[in-house]
């Protein structure tokens, strides 16, 4: 993809979340997430922030914190059930 903003995605929780927000969130609400360090590699984009971040995985769809350089972080669902699988290959399931 290269660029979030080339994504159909769904903001979850708004500009301004903190790194602990979206980690407590994904936890909370959805039953599937794995951790991440960062710069872990989610739809060609190096995904930041304070570790261990929390992906969220709901079906097909991938909820990650995605932190936009002089804007902040928020929290986004994109549906893509390859980049799902991926997730679910390559990051670890406990803290």
């Amino acid at each position: 993809m290269g660029c979030i903003e080339n994504l159909a995605y769904e903001k979850i929780l708004p500009l301004g979340a903190s790194f602990k927000e979206c980690r407590e969130y994904v936890e909370k609400n959805f039953q599937e997430f794995w951790y991440v360090d960062p710069g872990y590699k989610l739809f060609d984009e190096y995904i930041i922030g304070l570790p261990p971040i929390a992906l969220g995985i709901d079906d097909a769809r991938v909820i990650f914190p995605y932190t936009k350089p002089c804007h902040g972080t928020y929290l986004l669902a994109v549906e893509d059930a390859d980049e799902a699988a991926r997730v679910r290959k390559t990051a670890r399931k406990k803290k």
